[in-house]
């Protein structure tokens, strides 16, 4: 009968290295979340839904979001794959910090509290099903948009 090695006699070698950091890619990151989270912020602010009632501030946000991020990455990726830079203002820091998956589950809780499991069940499918169809019309979009744009706008510089 062969026996188990014990785990704590195994030599694991090195600790793995992190990560080398892109200073200018978080940099990007950074300034795209504060514009997508000014932006949630500026909307939440101006429609603030009463307590129990459809969220739309933070329903209409997603949704945005959903279809930015469909069409950032579709037409990112088929036109300007190089573009790291901007992929990750827009991807990772606008439609990060303007979507917002928090303020959408506890908005979910406040929705079951004060108006029951059937407006919660239904604000919950909506948005998911609204960020799906969202996310596809967003990329059915980009090939609408001339390959060139960026090129162009580099020359002019």
């Amino acid at each position: 009968m062969e026996r188990e090695p014990d785990i704590d006699a195994i030599d694991e070698g090195q600790p793995a290295a992190l990560p080398a950091v892109d200073t200018r890619e978080l940099l990007v990151v950074f300034a795209g979340g504060a514009l997508g989270a000014l932006a949630r912020g500026g909307l939440e602010h101006a429609l603030a839904p009463s307590p129990g009632a459809w969220p739309w501030p933070t329903f209409a946000v997603n949704l945005a979001a959903a279809a930015l991020l469909g069409y950032a990455v579709a037409w990112l990726g088929e036109h300007h794959p190089s573009t790291m830079y901007l992929r990750a203002f827009v991807v990772t820091g606008i439609c990060g910090a303007l979507s917002t998956f928090s303020t959408f589950a506890l908005e979910l809780i406040h929705i079951y509290e004060t108006t029951g499991l059937a407006l919660a069940c239904g604000y919950g499918a909506a948005s998911i099903a609204g960020g799906a169809v969202a996310l596809l019309i967003g990329m059915a979009l980009a090939p609408k948009v001339p390959a060139d744009v960026l090129a162009r706008r580099g020359k002019r510089r």
